[in-house]
């Protein structure tokens, strides 16, 4: 190999002898003054280009040098597919969808795409960036606590019977902090619901100023229709305060 790049002049003078006049590798070296393993590596440059002295005599020296010397293309960096963001997160408003799930699929049909970690970092940029802007309502802490049933249950195995059965789950959320406190029971009448919220304030260690409930028939007696109304234009929706009485 070549030390050092000669002048496209003298690299052409270097095939002309070869091809044109004849001459051995030491024949060239010594008549322009080079090592003859120059030569041999520019008559190989040249071979594996596909050129002959025909088409080297009509090149210029900054074609031939293109042919000679080609510039290596660089790699390029490793570009995983990425997923469709606007599918994953119509995706994760479904029930019992999660984030491990839809990377799962992902994956499925990209074997070389994104890690776990990566895909949720990737998510929460892309949904940070998906944030319009919204009315911030602040929150004190221990003033509220949002109480409901999740809308899924679990399934609960008798060990000694094998009997199944499924549980509904109660969730208490204090607005500011966002502690939660979970339990399953059986179903969801009035005694349970009751009992559910003297465990929570228990683990809570106090009892809120305001219990929001969801509209569901256990919790809701009776509503307030003033404040109904005037919450519709609010975030919380079809939310309302009701009154809440603990027997």
């Amino acid at each position: 190999m070549a030390q050092r790049k000669l002048t496209m002049r003298k690299s052409k003078e270097i095939l002309r002898m070869k091809w044109k006049m004849g001459f051995s590798d030491r024949q060239v070296a010594a008549s322009l003054r080079i090592a003859h393993s120059t030569v041999g590596d520019y008559v190989k440059r040249a071979e594996k280009a596909g050129l002959d002295w025909a088409q080297v005599e009509k090149l210029g020296e900054i074609e031939l040098k293109n042919k000679l010397f080609p510039q290596k293309k660089k790699a390029k960096p490793n570009q995983r597919p990425l997923p469709d963001w606007d599918k994953v997160d119509q995706e994760m408003r479904r029930p019992k969808v999660t984030r491990k799930l839809l990377w799962m699929e992902y994956i499925g049909d990209h074997p070389g795409g994104y890690g776990y970690s990566q895909f949720c970092e990737l998510y929460r940029r892309w949904a940070k960036s998906q944030d319009k802007p919204v009315m911030r309502v602040p929150k004190k802490a221990g003033e509220e606590v949002q109480v409901d049933y999740a809308g899924q249950t679990v399934l609960v195995i008798d060990p000694e019977t094998g009997e199944k059965r499924k549980a509904q789950i109660f969730v208490g959320v204090l607005g500011a902090s966002g502690l939660i406190y979970a339990e399953a029971q059986w179903d969801q009448s009035l005694p349970n619901w009751i009992r559910a919220h003297v465990r929570m304030f228990d683990f809570f260690g106090g009892v809120p100023e305001i219990i929001w409930p969801d509209n569901l028939k256990t919790g809701v007696t009776k509503a307030s229709r003033l404040l109904k109304n005037a919450l519709k234009s609010t975030h919380y929706g079809k939310e309302a305060i009701f009154q809440f009485v603990y027997l």
